[in-house]
């Protein structure tokens, strides 16, 4: 099969892109950090940019294009509303349009956040109501890309980490995007530096080689729709905290429980939003992982790089 990744040097993006190139004829973008995968070909695409979108999709003709490429920065997209409006909804709109000139099914990487976190466990089902500006962009874009008139899979994940080696060298890179969670909670470790994480926001945190792999069974399916695709651990961001430690060999004496309040973040989080992985499971034979067998693999792939 012929794919495109959108986003392909991102962390999500890249690990689609190179387990894809085992099987499919693989072509991925990059933005702001190029990004070399052996077996696939890489171009430079600003998808705010509707010609340059316009032409790289003629041009590879796909035939499922993954977009990853977004602003994903909550609070920079609560001050920085145009810009996020233009990456987050114009952009894929760019991209959904493209994908319906050459007849490609598009897979979207939308969020949890897209629910209030004032109900448990959500599933696919239940009605959406976003509290921040992200997560109405997302939401947003999802609605476009439905209505396309394309065949299409929508992806919810939550608190997408991995190991990255870029964002583990301490690289940054512009426009308000931060390294994950797990890479930045593992430098101020490292540094013996005290961590302050909120015991009332839950989520699921999800792997990023485990969402890879669940986009990737997509490819063949015709069971097109929205799905959940979060690992299956519900937790605060705390606990989290403590599972990285455990996992990575720190003293936990240096995470200190807070409530989120404390921060005063620019933009509202749902309090709880864990999402119900069923019916991905069930479409596509694929068992999500929990947070300790994720950080168990991500360890596994830091000690190879040497980190």
């Amino acid at each position: 099969m012929r794919l495109l990744v959108i986003g392909g040097s991102g962390l999500l993006g890249f690990r689609i892109a190179e387990l894809a190139v085992k099987k499919h004829e693989t072509f991925f973008t990059y933005n702001y950090r190029s990004a070399k995968i052996e077996g696939a070909t890489s171009m430079k695409l600003d998808k705010t940019n509707r010609t340059d979108v316009f032409e790289a999709v003629k041009n590879v003709r796909p035939e499922v294009v993954i977009d990853t490429a977004a602003l994903h920065n909550v609070d920079y997209c609560e001050t920085h509303r145009e810009e996020a409006w233009n990456i987050n909804v114009k952009g894929t709109r760019n991209v959904a349009e493209a994908c319906q000139r050459v007849e490609a099914t598009m897979i979207f990487l939308s969020t949890d956040y897209v629910f209030d976190g004032t109900k448990n466990c959500y599933s696919e089902n239940d009605h959406p109501n976003p509290l921040n500006y992200y997560a109405r962009t997302k939401l947003e874009a999802e609605k476009i890309v439905k209505n396309m008139g394309i065949p299409y899979f929508i992806a919810r994940p939550s608190v997408i980490y991995g190991w990255n080696p870029s964002e583990a060298a301490g690289l940054k890179s512009s426009s308000g995007k931060s390294v994950n969670y797990v890479i930045w909670a593992l430098t101020k470790l490292r540094k013996s530096e005290e961590i302050k994480a909120v015991t009332d926001q839950y989520s699921s945190p999800t792997l990023a080689d485990d969402l890879a792999e669940a986009l990737l069974l997509m490819l063949p399916s015709t069971n097109h729709g929205t799905y959940h695709t979060t690992g299956k651990s519900c937790l605060n961001r705390y606990d989290f905290t403590l599972e990285i430690a455990e996992a990575f060999g720190f003293s936990s004496s240096l995470i200190k429980p807070a409530t989120s309040d404390v921060f005063k973040q620019v933009a509202e989080r749902p309090k709880r939003c864990c999402l119900n992985t069923n019916k991905a499971e069930q479409a596509f034979g694929k068992k999500f992982l929990g947070v300790e067998e994720g950080l168990a693999l991500m360890k596994c792939q830091s000690k190879e790089a040497g980190w």
